[in-house]
């Protein structure tokens, strides 16, 4: 089961003046990520100056990956998300499939397979 797991991380500058609409935000994106079966992780953490966010989401597999893209979420929050914020990183570790994949790619995001390794 751990090979198919995909978990990306999303980095975020916060636009100035912005982080309570930000917070906001980022509090619905997790109501509704916690709704989606094969969601398993959806953790936003904050630098110190809370100007930079990195989000680490963690799906069961390529099928959750894109019921996520294609829910309200993904099609709702995140252009809202992007109205407070840039995206200035985006890295995926495991296989999302290939639709998943393209939409990824649209928002520039870098997809590394698994190759090898322990998880517990």
């Amino acid at each position: 089961m751990l090979k198919h797991m995909v978990r990306l991380t999303v980095d975020l500058t916060i636009k100035e003046e912005t982080f309570n609409e930000f917070e906001a935000i980022a509090r619905t994106m997790i109501a509704g990520s916690q709704k989606e079966p094969g969601t398993l992780g959806y953790d936003f953490f904050l630098s110190d100056d809370r100007k930079r966010c990195r989000l680490v989401e963690s799906y069961a597999d390529a099928d959750a990956v894109l019921a996520h893209f294609k829910g309200p979420v993904v099609q709702e929050l995140v252009p809202r998300l992007l109205e407070t914020s840039s995206l200035t990183g985006f890295e995926v570790y495991g296989n999302p499939g290939p639709e998943a994949t393209q939409m990824l790619k649209g928002f520039g995001a870098e997809i590394f397979d698994f190759w090898d390794g322990l998880t517990r």
